[in-house]
């Protein structure tokens, strides 16, 4: 059994899909929480450095790097990367958070759901986030922690988003699983599950759809749509010392949707 008390040095975090939205969002917040921070992007480089930038006049160390988490075969290559940059950045071996956030929608009924939407999905969601985490364990120190990006939409059912709410479905019976067998390195993983958020994601429609915004914010209990610091503040705060017993847990920060 190994020690599970919280990294002594300044931890470092990594998160998917950190280039923009909610994944940019956390990277901030973690950094004002005294987080290094390493990011990936997809394909912005330009925007990626620039939130690298921003979390060096916040005092913080950060990092940049490509993925593409529908590229399973990559991942060997990407681990190879971060290793290097964790030694050449911080002289460490290993970093202590791993923020499985990077992801894409998608709304379609379910009768009219193409099989390449599918399997996008499931690359992106679910085998992603699985391989990935995989490959990522001999890099994770012991005691860390493993917090995955869920949504309400696996609690809730809305029309259009069965696909994308079955994938979130597996992402949180998979952090159970992982709790499970990374418990004896004393690493916590747990399960965010955002609600509706005023962000680019999905087109933009919950942010810019004054009817469908509207609509959502009737039917939660706070009165309003989400934003962007709803969820990087809880994502900061759900990777504190003091939630370190924490695991195995779905926590949703939607402000009561659908109650």
């Amino acid at each position: 059994m190994t020690n599970a008390t919280p990294p002594a040095s300044t931890p470092i975090a990594l998160i998917t899909g950190g280039s923009r939205g909610l994944g940019r969002n956390a990277a901030l917040h973690l950094a004002r929480a005294g987080v290094d921070v390493v990011l990936t992007y997809r394909s912005q480089a330009a925007e990626a450095q620039a939130v690298v930038q921003e979390i060096t006049a916040l005092g913080r160390r950060a990092a940049a790097l490509p993925l593409d988490v529908a590229q399973s075969a990559s991942f060997g290559d990407f681990a190879a990367a971060l290793k290097n940059t964790l030694a050449s950045t911080w002289q460490r071996t290993q970093f202590d958070y791993l923020i499985n956030n990077a992801g894409h929608g998608v709304h379609e009924s379910f009768a009219n759901t193409t099989e390449a939407q599918f399997d996008a999905l499931v690359a992106v969601h679910l085998k992603g986030p699985f391989f990935l985490t995989q490959q990522l364990l001999p890099l994770i120190a012991d005691g860390g922690r493993i917090l995955n990006v869920s949504s309400g939409l696996a609690r809730f059912a809305l029309p259009g988003y069965a696909a994308y709410a079955s994938m979130k479905g597996g992402i949180e019976v998979l952090t159970r699983y992982l709790a499970k067998e990374l418990g004896p390195r004393g690493i916590a993983v747990n399960v965010i599950a955002p609600g509706a958020i005023e962000t680019d994601f999905g087109g933009g429609a919950v942010r810019d759809n004054k009817e469908l915004n509207a609509a959502i914010a009737g039917q939660t209990a706070m009165g309003r749509v989400g934003l962007p610091d709803d969820i990087g503040a809880a994502i900061a705060a759900l990777l504190q010392p003091g939630n370190r017993w924490m695991t195995a847990q779905r926590v949703e920060v939607s402000g009561g949707m659908f109650l």
